[in-house]
């Protein structure tokens, strides 16, 4: 460790109170696709029973239909997140019918991109919105690309660290304004150190050649069916996946909220003459919501968001420059095929311990070589991570992965060990101490199991997949019921999220047109 962070850490752990780092709030957002027992996309609208996609706090849709979206509040303890995330499968396995949740971050038997059905959210302007955004999105990046599935991780410091911090750091800013520099400055170093995350929990190093359909690409041919890297951790977060020429010719800058956000504003704003050809509104029939670089702010992809959460109505940009950054969600997770809600209490902790370590860590500001270098890292780490011989670039120098992971994970350990003298017990560290048995032995992560699995039954992917499934669905099937509480609290939301889009519905006064305008009108504007 720097003698910066050492030095932090040092005073965290000798002068402010042992829950300094404890009670942190998590929540996790995970997706997965609806599919038939044979393993194709489900083409049938959101089930009723699930809700309304557009109102239910709980359970909703990403771009498709068919892509759920669980959501779960924010706890103190990743026990009790867990809890609820395994909740929600087990109420949604059984709305679903004989349907299966595809259980890995990459689809498997696709048709037509034209047949992904977009997700629907009901006739009022903010719902037909939605649509329309996703509709825009297949132009821009083709419908497949947006059935990718993944975890998000949202997490905020506790409120008692920010003083205690601030102290530390001596600093005459405001609080807010101290607090959202902090996480800028955490948010950067994601960026430059979030390969990390893909080697440790990437789990998609092969995918099914109906995906990519007719695109040329350099990847491998492990069978008739299956594409693969014999080193790759995250092919979702390979140039393959959410990427795109005009997102990566975008300038967003990190090095403070301020600049962040005039500069999404800009894209927002810009024509881009790519888009200009597709059309905005095409025979009385909306394409996207506008021809510039970006839709809207949530166009933007990035491995890590800084947020707010929104006041009603309240666009992402104006919540930020309302209140600063009040939370960070994390995008850069694969499901995880070997966990029955895609993620367990192990990730969540090592996470949020390797966050604070990275808000910890000195962050100096972005410029284009060093901006360039970390885009290098993930795009090489997501291919080749696991490969003995990978490289990866830091401050212009070539460094072997596992020597700066174990640089980084001593320095999170440390982190860990803060924690758990806040929480008693050394879960924190527990988990630390086995994420660096992956870095020790490659073969041992996520991405390397499922390449040996599949080479064990001698299969491509999709019955690796499909294997997967169907063990997930017995899984929950086993559980004893939910609860009567349990049960009734997700069986009101559902029903009570139909009677919110209804009166959101009854409650518009404007035409469509009228609201985009409207909306629009009121994005500042570089």
């Amino acid at each position: 460790m720097n003698q910066v962070i050492k030095k932090r850490m040092e005073w965290l752990a000798s002068h402010a109170p042992t829950n300094v780092l404890s009670g942190g709030l998590k929540g996790v957002e995970k997706e997965s696709l609806r599919v038939l027992t044979d393993g194709r996309l489900a083409v049938s609208s959101h089930p009723p029973g699930l809700g309304s996609a557009m109102s239910n706090k709980f359970i909703t849709t990403d771009f498709s239909e068919a892509l759920l979206e669980f959501v779960t509040p924010a706890y103190s303890s990743t026990w009790e997140t867990l809890k609820v995330l395994c909740e929600i499968h087990q109420f949604s396995y059984e709305k679903i019918g004989d349907e299966l949740l595809w259980v890995t971050s990459m689809p498997c038997v696709m048709s037509n991109d034209g047949e992904i059905p977009l997700a629907q959210y009901g006739s009022s302007n903010v719902g037909k919105m939605k649509t329309v955004y996703r509709n825009g999105l297949g132009y821009r990046y083709g419908r497949n690309m947006q059935t990718i599935a993944g975890v998000h991780f949202n997490y905020s410091f506790p409120p008692q660290f920010w003083s205690h911090y601030q102290e530390l750091e001596e600093s005459t800013l405001s609080a807010d304004d101290f607090r959202s520099d902090a996480y800028m400055g955490l948010v950067r170093n994601i960026h430059r150190m979030g390969w990390l995350a893909l080697y440790l929990f990437g789990a998609s190093p092969a995918l099914c050649k109906s995906f990519l359909g007719k695109i040329e690409n350099d990847l491998k041919s492990y069978n008739d069916s299956t594409y693969y890297e014999p080193f790759g951790t995250s092919l979702r977060m390979s140039d393959l996946g959410y990427t795109s020429d005009t997102q990566a010719s975008l300038n967003i800058s990190l090095n403070s909220v301020d600049e962040y956000v005039d500069d999404l504003s800009c894209a927002i704003c810009m024509p881009e003459p790519a888009y200009e050809e597709i059309g905005v509104k095409v025979n009385g029939v909306y394409r996207q919501l506008s021809a510039n670089k970006l839709q809207i702010e949530n166009e933007y992809y990035s491995p890590v968001r800084p947020k707010r959460v929104a006041l009603s109505g309240e666009r992402p940009t104006a919540a930020l420059r309302r209140g600063g950054v009040e939370y960070i969600e994390i995008r850069s997770l694969d499901l995880n095929v070997f966990d029955p809600v895609g993620i367990n209490q192990n990730a969540m902790r090592f996470m949020e311990a390797f966050l604070a370590y990275c808000l910890l860590e000195e962050s100096p500001p972005f410029d284009e070589s060093s901006w360039r270098e970390t885009s290098r890292n993930q795009s090489k780490t997501a291919t080749e991570g696991r490969d003995p011989d990978f490289r990866l670039l830091r401050a212009g120098k070539e460094v072997p992965l596992r020597d700066w992971a174990r640089e980084i994970i001593d320095g999170v350990r440390a982190v860990a060990e803060i924690i758990d003298r806040g929480e008693g017990g050394d879960a924190y560290v527990q988990a630390v101490d086995f994420q660096s048995t992956l870095v020790e032995d490659p073969d041992a992560t996520p991405s390397a199991r499922v390449l040996e699995e599949m080479r064990l039954d001698q299969t491509g992917f999709y019955h690796f997949a499909m294997k997967c499934a169907l063990g997930h669905k017995e899984y929950f099937s086993d559980l004893a019921p939910l609860g009567k509480e349990q049960l009734a609290l997700y069986e009101k939301e559902a029903s009570v999220s139909h009677v919110r889009q209804q009166e959101t519905e009854a409650s518009d006064d404007l035409s469509f047109d009228e609201y985009l305008a409207l909306y629009f009108s009121e994005q500042g504007c570089c």
